[in-house]
This record gives structure tokens, C-alpha cells and sequence, in this order.
């Protein structure tokens, strides 16, 4: 994964930094004209991660994209500068991540804070739910408020962050509480468009990366037509559940219909990270050209209660990861089939080459609709069987 530091990119976001931060070139047009024309003013999505300083921002990025340990976070130096992540270098999703330091003020009048809330997905806001927040409230308010006025397209998310530490009657009370409080704020401040999604996170469990799933997807504008493929691939196939993940960060770009169980995700996971690190093991080439993972991985995994896990390759950053019952899973001459269809389908959205080289962000100019000729792929999709047209 690419990842550099903001003093890096000088010459372009030079005029978003205080000058005594290091950051400071005396030519403000200059500056101006090098952020307009700067590599990092392109179209990939923008994820902010705000929050108070130890809140953990730095600990989920490092978890969800770098595969540290939780363990290790605990001996990771506070961040005192804006720390830029672009992980499309290795990962389907394909934005750039930026890290705050909680102790900076980027609202002073010496720092540009339009320029950084102009190219923004999603602002992702960390609260220490182990520590008062009534602080964290506040900056909360000042950071959406402020950002809504430049984008409003922005979606806001909060992370309740270090729930493992308390009970589940207090998680409950402490994310009502935060959500009230929130919310009251907005409207006292006439703010009622503006609309805050809570998720109650750590990073010892899987919860965060369900949460970074939901913030990605909201980035993703081929989510209906992927959900629409998902559900046809499902019902057509005897599948309980079936998530598309990207293999690298463990987050779920689509899942069908149903509700998500956490005891299913957390499985699927499990898998990914099982299938990962035997394919390192024993995938490889003798001359370790290559990568571990790709067009002829799969798996199979039996649970001792008759539900068979079933992992796929659909692109070199995709699996699709399906749960169904053992008699379901008999007729896996027809799933692979379905599948089949549903690979190409998906290819055919992302515009993926026939050799899964080629690799589509999380945002498309004109992403195909759910009519369109991505559904046409899943027309042959068999149904006990029986090759068919799908309405």
C-alpha cells in the first residue's frame, strides 16, 4: 500500500497547513495553483478521519487496511501531523484516507478547510466511548456544521469507538445518549438536513469493519445493481447469505437483501483470512512469482451444524463468500454455474478485463443501471437446474 506523509505533497496542499507546521511555501498563488492541479485532486473519494486526540483513529486505519495486530496498536505514537493513506494501490476500494491530529485546530484562519471538505466522501468522526465526550461533542457539532456549509453531498459518520470495555446496557445507553445529544445540536442549529449514522465500534471485534463496510458502500454508486445481482445469484442458487468482500481490507462492498447476522460476517472473515494465509503457504509458485490469491481460489469450509461456507474468486480483489445448508450445497454443479453468470455480470459492471487485471474505484462517472446489461449476464441463471430467463 502507498502510503506517505502530507509533507510529502508540499507542493500542493501546501495551503492548507500553518506555516510554522513545516508546511508553508511563500507563494500563495503558487500554492493555490499546485493544489488545483495536484495529483491528489482527482476524483477518488476522500475519507476524513476526525475525532479528539487518542480517540483510536489511527488504530482502525491501521487495523482495517494494514492487518495489524489490535495488540500492536497499543504502542502506536500519537499522530501529529495529517496523515495520508491512498490504499487503492492493493485494494478494490479505491480512495484516499486521510488521518487528523486530534490537537490540531484546522479551523484556525491560516488552514484552508474548504479545500479539504470540497473533495469529500465521507467525514468520519471517532468518539472514545470509554472517555467524557461531552468535549468530543462539541468539536463533533463544529466539524459536520461547518463541513455541511462547503459540501453537503458529504456523508457523516460517527464512530462510537472502545465499546469492548463496557456492558451491553451501557453501549446501548451511551450511544442514545450521544445520538440525542448530537441531534439536538443539529436542530438548535437549524441543521435538520444534515444527517449523522452512529455505529458502535472496536477494533478487538469485527464490528469495525462492518462499520467501514456500510461507510464504503455509501461510496459506491453500482450498489443497487451489485444487490440486485447478489439477490438473483441467491435465489437462484439455494444461498442463505452471500457477501462480496474485498479481500484486502476484509470490508463487504454489497451483500443481498437480508439482514446481516454479525455471527455470519464474522465467519466469512474468518475465511478470508484462513484462505489468505494457506495461499501464502502452499499457493504460491516455486519461483513465488505471482500472487497467492487469484482465479483458481476457492474454498469450502463444513460446520459442525450442516452450513457449508463457500469462497470464490470474482476478481483479484474480490471473493464472493456464501452461506448455505450441506443439501443446498449438492448441487454445486449449479452454483458454479450461477456463478459463472454472476462473474461476468459483475466484470461487466466494473468494466474488469477478462483477466481481472484492470481495477474500477468506488466512484464510476456513469454506473450501469440495474436493468441494464450488467442484469442481462444473470438471464441464463439456472433454477433447480434448469437453465432459464430471469424476470
Amino acid at each position: 500500500m502507498s502510503i506517505e506523509y502530507e509533507e510529502q505533497l508540499a507542493g500542493s496542499l501546501v495551503d492548507s497547513f500553518p506555516k510554522d507546521f513545516g508546511y508553508g511555501v511563500e507563494n500563495m498563488d503558487m500554492m493555490q495553483e499546485n493544489l488545483e492541479n495536484s495529483p491528489s485532486a482527482d476524483n477518488k473519494p476522500r475519507i476524513l478521519l476526525m475525532g479528539l486526540r487518542r480517540s483510536g483513529k489511527s488504530s482502525i486505519q491501521k487495523v482495517v487496511f494494514h492487518k495489524m495486530s489490535p495488540n500492536e496498536t497499543l504502542f502506536l505514537e500519537s499522530t501529529n501531523k495529517i496523515y495520508k493513506d491512498d490504499i487503492s494501490g492493493s485494494s478494490f476500494v479505491n480512495f484516499h484516507i486521510w488521518d487528523f491530529p486530534g490537537q490540531v485546530d484546522f479551523f484556525d484562519p491560516t488552514f484552508d478547510y474548504e479545500m479539504i471538505f470540497r473533495g469529500t466522501g465521507a467525514l468520519i468522526f471517532v468518539i472514545d466511548a470509554q472517555d467524557d465526550y461531552v468535549e468530543a461533542l462539541g468539536r463533533l457539532h463544529l466539524t459536520v456544521s461547518r463541513a455541511f456549509r462547503v459540501n453537503p453531498e458529504i456523508n457523516f459518520e460517527v464512530f462510537i469507538h472502545k465499546v469492548d470495555g463496557l456492558s451491553d446496557d451501557h453501549k446501548i445507553e451511551t450511544q442514545r445518549d450521544i445520538h440525542q445529544r448530537a441531534n439536538d445540536d443539529l436542530a438548535d442549529a437549524s441543521l435538520e438536513k444534515l444527517h449523522l449514522s452512529f455505529y458502535l465500534t472496536s477494533i478487538y471485534d469485527h464490528s469495525i469493519f462492518e462499520a467501514f463496510s456500510k461507510v464504503v458502500q455509501k461510496l459506491i454508486p453500482q450498489l443497487p445493481t451489485l444487490e440486485n445481482l447478489l439477490n438473483i445469484f441467491i435465489s437462484n442458487s439455494g444461498i442463505e447469505k452471500a457477501f462480496l468482500f474485498d479481500v484486502v481490507s476484509k470490508i463487504y462492498i454489497a451483500t443481498d437483501s437480508s439482514p446481516v447476522d454479525m455471527q455470519s460476517y464474522e465467519l466469512c472473515c474468518d475465511m478470508i483470512d484462513v484462505v489468505i494465509d494457506v495461499s501464502c503457504i502452499y499457493g504460491l509458485k516455486d519461483d513465488s512469482n505471482g500472487n497467492a490469491y487469484d482465479k483458481e481460489s476457492l474454498a469450502i469450509i463444513k460446520l459442525n451444524n450442516t452450513t457449508v461456507l463457500y469462497l470464490k474468486e470474482v476478481t483479484k480483489f474480490l471473493a464472493l463468500v456464501c452461506i448455505l445448508r450441506e443439501e443446498s450445497f449438492e448441487r454445486k454443479g449449479l452454483i458454479d454455474y450461477n456463478f459463472h453468470c454472476f462473474r461476468k455480470a459483475i466484470h461487466e459492471v466494473f468494466e474488469v478485463s477478462g483477466s481481472s487485471t484492470q481495477r474500477t474505484g468506488a466512484v464510476q462517472s456513469s454506473p450501469p443501471s440495474s436493468s441494464g446489461n450488467g442484469l442481462s449476464r444473470l438471464k441464463s441463471a439456472a433454477l433447480n437446474g434448469t437453465p432459464r430467463s430471469l424476470v
